[in-house]
């Protein structure tokens, strides 16, 4: 179906109209100044034989020559289903203050950064990536959405701060996931969350309550600790032990059918979205024709002119 991009334009074809009505004016007008002549055995020694009708069809390729080319003017276009990917993958990195114990090198919050850039590296270009951070909070930094580069520029400044909102951290994956248009495909988009944190739960909804969620979501939650028992961390000028809750991180990726890791390798990761499958949507796309049109017109002009060139030796 063809519909316009700038429908305004379409005025353009009033004054070709106009020229098309004061054409057929002046042939009307013509025919009734020649029935005048009563003596038609002497108009015919005096004019030479006409070409009939066929005077009429070069004008009529000329002025369909202008209707097509004031119509381009609209920008005609026409609809068309381009496939767009759905999967959508959400980071979610735990940026709490026990993320800078050095039990592994260089800190455990460098560490979980450089895990995660090489994850978004490895990720295929076609699935939407998103990014949270969870300290007291869980705040999304990147909608999902297929630029990349605003996601490792987003995992580079990570900064700090205080508590540990794991459970807030899945919820707000899952309604950034939500956000993913449907482009025609039913449901939500096949979806996994890559949790990367270290310590105990302090704020927010529990981790089982963000468990229930993800499962009723089916949406499975893959969980990375990084750190080691022996953590340390100066918090006001008092050493404390950070110890990493395995055993929480584990019941979530379990509860939820995802991945449970302690030491995160690249190879390790693709295992998250290996499985994963794709959803195909289709979003409706305007692709311009004007072209079409301009070689319509084009081709149109050209018998206009070989048309009279060859009936009345003239080109117009």
């Amino acid at each position: 179906m063809i519909r316009f991009l700038q429908p305004w334009w379409l005025l353009a074809v009033l004054p070709v109209l106009a020229l098309a009505a004061l054409y057929v004016w002046r042939q009307l007008h013509r025919r009734s100044y020649a029935m005048r002549f009563t003596n038609v055995d002497l108009l015919r020694t005096l004019a030479p034989k006409g070409i009939g009708w066929r005077r009429h069809v070069p004008a009529t390729a000329f002025l369909l020559c202008l209707l097509v080319l004031a119509t381009a003017l609209a920008r005609p276009s026409v609809d068309t289903r381009e496939p767009l990917e759905r999967a959508t993958v959400m980071l979610a990195i735990d940026v709490s203050l026990s993320m800078q114990a050095d039990d592994v090198a260089p800190n455990r919050l460098e560490a979980a950064q450089e895990a995660a850039k090489q994850f978004v590296g490895e990720l295929p270009e076609s699935y939407n990536l998103g990014l949270v951070s969870f300290a007291k909070s869980a705040n999304v930094l990147v909608p999902p959405g297929k630029d990349r580069d605003a996601v490792t520029n987003a995992i580079d400044g990570l900064v700090l701060a205080e508590a540990t909102a794991t459970g807030e951290a899945v919820f707000t994956c899952l309604e950034a996931i939500r956000t993913v248009p449907a482009d025609g495909a039913a449901g939500i988009p096949p979806a996994r969350i890559v949790l990367l944190s270290d310590g105990y739960r302090t704020s927010g909804r529990s981790v089982e309550e963000a468990a229930t969620a993800a499962q009723a979501a089916n949406v499975p939650v893959s969980t990375i600790a990084f750190g080691t028992d022996s953590g340390q961390v100066d918090i006001g000028g008092q050493l404390q032990r950070v110890p990493v809750d395995r055993l929480a991180l584990a019941d979530l990726a379990e509860a939820t059918e995802g991945y449970f890791y302690e030491a995160a390798s690249v190879t390790e990761l693709k295992q998250v979205y290996q499985d994963m499958g794709s959803s195909i949507g289709f979003r409706t796309e305007p692709r311009e024709v004007t072209q079409w049109y301009a070689g319509v017109a084009l081709l149109l002009a050209l018998c206009a002119g070989a048309l009279n060139l060859l009936w009345s030796s003239r080109m117009l």
